[in-house]
């Protein structure tokens, strides 16, 4: 069993940066890639960025070049630096894990909101 801690999410204007973390516990030795996904009021869950055991990054189009994610594996802890906020980037931010086994573990969420 994986668990995961968000924080990190508050308010902030249009234009602002916030670090998101995640704090995982648990079975971590299992876990292979981790993400970090998002979901606006009415929206669908979307993929904001991932990154594989190995460092390996991906991104959404819409964050390319503001958000960077990046793995401390020293301290079990996952981050999401927003840069450049946009309105739109208002949503529940979530933490994802996901093991070898093919087990998928998700944080509760943090809530970040940008302000025009």
């Amino acid at each position: 069993q994986v668990q995961l801690e968000e924080s990190g999410g508050c308010l902030v204007q249009a234009g602002g940066s916030l670090r998101l973390s995640c704090a995982a516990s648990g079975d971590i030795r299992s876990i292979n890639a981790m993400a970090w996904y998002r979901q606006a009021p009415g929206k669908r869950v979307e993929l904001v960025a991932s990154i594989t055991s190995g460092g390996s990054t991906d991104y959404a189009e819409s964050v390319k070049g503001r958000f960077t994610i990046s793995r401390d594996k020293a301290k079990n802890t996952l981050y999401l630096q927003m840069n450049r906020l946009k309105p739109e980037d208002t949503a529940v931010y979530y933490c994802n894990a996901g093991t070898r086994a093919m087990d998928d573990y998700w944080g509760p969420g943090t809530q970040v909101t940008v302000s025009s």
